[in-house]
């Protein structure tokens, strides 16, 4: 298996493209600063995670902004702290902020020269739209959590995207997903009989932050540790016919 046996690269985006970590450490400052106790960043992103997790397989229609906003509430609880619902809001709104990491935009705009660019994302439309001029390419199609009415891992979201794709003559041995979270997509793709690339953002720390400990840990064809190491060694591929880090 070789980088460019694939035609589309399906993209997780939380995470993968954007650094969600980061842009909820900085929304949740305010919460933070009136906790009983110091909370370390995996704390405060692995109760992030558990409350995200539950929240969406509850609610799986309400949009990711408005389910943020429900996860700083049960974050508030947790911790001791009142919170008006006017800083709930505040908090789902702050996904529009969160920022791109740095190798992004110019790893997209080279894969975009090559492949088709897919997004599979657990967001609202509206916050991808601010999150899309950070990215910094026109992707080919677009598939939401608000579109779908689920979240990932549901099967729903991936039986969604191959139909869809299907529907434009793409099959599903031209895709690789490309994704950070073994949970949300990683399992899932392995489930759908999906080649499947990670970048793996949080290779040099422990634990899973932001995302929940998949348990079973799923085959992995592709590993790199961030977009520009993809990007170099789709490069490399089409210099030398190799298939570059494993």
């Amino acid at each position: 298996m070789q980088l460019n046996d694939f035609t589309t690269l399906t993209f997780d985006v939380y995470g993968t493209l954007i650094d969600w970590e980061s842009g909820m450490v900085a929304g949740l400052q305010p919460l933070l600063r009136r906790t009983a106790r110091r909370l370390t960043r995996d704390e405060m992103l692995e109760a992030h995670a558990r409350h995200e997790s539950t929240q969406q397989r509850y609610t799986p229609h309400l949009q990711y902004r408005l389910l943020l906003a429900v996860v700083y509430k049960r974050l508030a609880e947790e911790w001791g702290v009142s919170v008006t619902h006017e800083e709930c809001q505040a908090y789902g709104d702050f996904v529009k902020q969160w920022p791109a990491f740095a190798d992004t935009a110019e790893s997209l705009a080279y894969l975009k020269q090559h492949y088709r660019l897919v997004v599979l994302s657990n967001v609202d439309n509206e916050s991808f739209a601010y999150s899309q001029q950070k990215l910094g390419v026109a992707f080919d199609a677009v598939y939401t959590a608000e579109d779908i009415g689920s979240y990932k891992p549901a099967p729903r979201n991936f039986d969604y995207l191959l139909e869809k794709l299907g529907e434009r003559g793409i099959d599903r041995a031209q895709i690789l997903h490309t994704a950070e979270s073994l949970f949300h997509d990683h399992q899932p793709a392995n489930r759908h009989s999906l080649a499947n690339c990670w970048i793996y953002r949080r290779h040099d720390k422990a634990g899973f932050g932001a995302t929940m400990d998949p348990g079973e840990r799923p085959s992995i064809d592709f590993r790199f540790n961030s977009m520009a190491e993809l990007a170099e060694a789709h490069r490399r591929t089409l210099a030398s016919g190799e298939d570059g880090l494993r």
